[in-house]
């Protein structure tokens, strides 16, 4: 029998299921919860062969109601709950001047409110076990300017704020809080993730994919495994891979050369981007 639980919201692919593997391995029960519920099924039957334990079941964090019925039915089922990783995520890419307002609500939905529902259904049942570990996935986004990516940006910086502040009256009740802020990692997200959206021209995905790789993604399985080292030693805000932190420092220290750098960075995928603007 496991000696924990982890609930782990996107836990299709990405991250989610990354963590779900290197979990597995230490001796603690997943559950993927994910709207792909097939593939979360795949991941799991997977983990039960290698002889850890492991259950899929199909959620959509922008429903309150099906997120606290699928934890009622984990506690039931298990007890309780020491890991809640609130990592589904979209994104919409493109300029904000071709947003609609379903490109912004779409994001905030999943982004934002979904970490919501995960806190309102699981963090009660920390507090009354005395214990447990809320990870909530942001992104280098949440702490610094990013451009092609706003409505994506706000809801990072929303988690970021969110996470620091539950972490303070967290403490309290014996549980704690990690922000998780990943720089550039190979996963889906790069490019919006299954729901998201690039608001481009057909082709800019590998336009895209393109100019991510200049700077080197950090394979997912690899990420999993440092970004839970930090989680262990209870790390607030957690970024991964570390070089990433020097612009953090960098957006602390002096904003305004921050602001510069990445309205340079936010130049070049602009006019990179450009023949694929929709008209």
């Amino acid at each position: 029998m496991a000696d924990k639980v982890a609930f782990i919201t996107g836990g299709a692919s990405g991250i989610g299921a990354a963590f779900a593997k290197q979990l597995a391995g230490r001796n603690t029960e997943v559950i993927l919860a994910d709207r792909q519920l097939g593939l979360a099924e795949e991941i799991a039957a997977a983990i039960r062969q290698s002889g850890a334990e492991a259950t899929a079941v199909e959620l959509d964090v922008r429903d309150a109601s099906q997120f606290e019925q699928v934890v009622d039915d984990t506690i039931g089922r298990t007890g309780r709950i020491d890991y809640l990783f609130n990592n589904a995520g979209i994104g919409v890419g493109g300029a904000i001047l071709g947003y609609t307002l379903p490109d912004w609500y779409d994001v905030f939905d999943v982004n934002l409110r979904g970490v919501a529902h995960g806190i309102q259904a699981v963090y009660p049942v920390m507090c009354r076990q005395g214990s447990g570990h809320i990870i909530n996935t942001a992104s280098m986004a949440g702490l610094l300017p990013t451009g092609e990516a706003a409505s994506y940006a706000a809801t990072k910086h929303a988690v970021v704020g969110l996470s620091k502040s539950l972490r303070i009256e967290a403490k309290e009740h014996g549980v704690k809080v990690s922000a998780l802020c990943p720089g550039a990692i190979r996963t889906p997200i790069l490019t919006t993730g299954k729901y998201g959206r690039l608001n481009l021209k057909e082709g800019a995905e590998t336009k895209v994919m393109e100019l991510w790789e200049h700077v080197r993604p950090m394979n997912v399985d690899v990420f999993a495994r440092k970004a839970l080292r930090d989680i262990e030693r209870n790390k607030p805000i957690i970024i991964v891979p570390s070089f990433w932190k020097a612009f953090w420092w960098l957006e602390r220290f002096s904003p305004n050369v921050s602001l510069w750098l990445w309205g340079k960075v936010y130049g070049h995928f602009r006019d990179e981007l450009e023949p694929y603007r929709l008209p």
